[in-house]
């Protein structure tokens, strides 16, 4: 009896050892994804910010590129019946 219950000992605790191995294993990939996420989302936040950006110039500048598209419809109209 004392041979089965040492034979089964040494099997549960080397199951036991391949499961923490395993999980440490996976632990560190999960952390290593993690860190590749974030980095993911730091390069996502600033091309949002670079949009908005280019949003914010492009809505600056329509009023006065509308005021010369504007002058420049007249000027070509003028220039037509010319």
């Amino acid at each position: 009896m004392e041979t089965a219950h040492t034979i089964l000992v040494i099997i549960v605790s080397t199951v036991l050892t391949i499961f923490l191995a395993a999980l440490i294993v996976l632990i560190l990939l999960a952390i290593k994804l993690i860190k590749q996420f974030k980095k993911i989302a730091e390069h996502a936040e600033r091309a949002v910010e670079s949009v908005e950006s280019a949003g914010d110039l492009l809505r600056n500048t329509s009023g006065p590129l509308a005021v010369l598209k504007f002058g420049r419809n007249i000027f070509k109209h003028y220039n037509k019946k010319g």
